[in-house]
């Protein structure tokens, strides 16, 4: 069931209830609340901002995130760098940049080097 918001049409008449945002949780069927449950006044069903995404991850998204940690199960960490590196540029996920980062440490390269590499990236 879908929860709806609703606030008092009169904000100065209203309860602490619908004086601010409240939310119901209603069948789509029900038809909208025209008063507060709680003092009766009138109020409004808002329109909501959403406040949460749904995101898909592309089959080729997957495919990398699948081959990066085959690399890394392997011990082959030079490979899962140069990967997730790659792919982090051009998606332009830090997560994934931090990730290629710990994994070129791993496969042995200079750690003041791959700080620079880091400090030009948030330049």
């Amino acid at each position: 069931m879908p929860i709806y918001e609703y606030q008092a049409v009169n904000k100065g008449r209203a309860c602490p209830k619908c004086r601010e945002v409240f939310e119901i949780l209603q069948s789509i069927r029900e038809r909208p609340l025209s008063k507060c449950p709680e003092c009766g006044k009138e109020v409004r069903k808002v329109i909501s901002w959403c406040h949460s995404a749904v995101t898909e991850t592309s089959d080729a998204a997957l495919g990398v995130e699948r081959q990066i940690k085959d690399y890394e199960q392997a011990g082959m960490w030079s490979h899962a760098a140069e990967l997730a590196d790659k792919h982090s540029e051009k998606t332009k996920d830090k997560a994934l940049k931090m990730r290629a980062l710990e994994n070129y440490k791993k496969a042995g390269y200079d750690a003041d080097s791959l700080a620079k590499h880091v400090k030009s990236d948030n330049d």
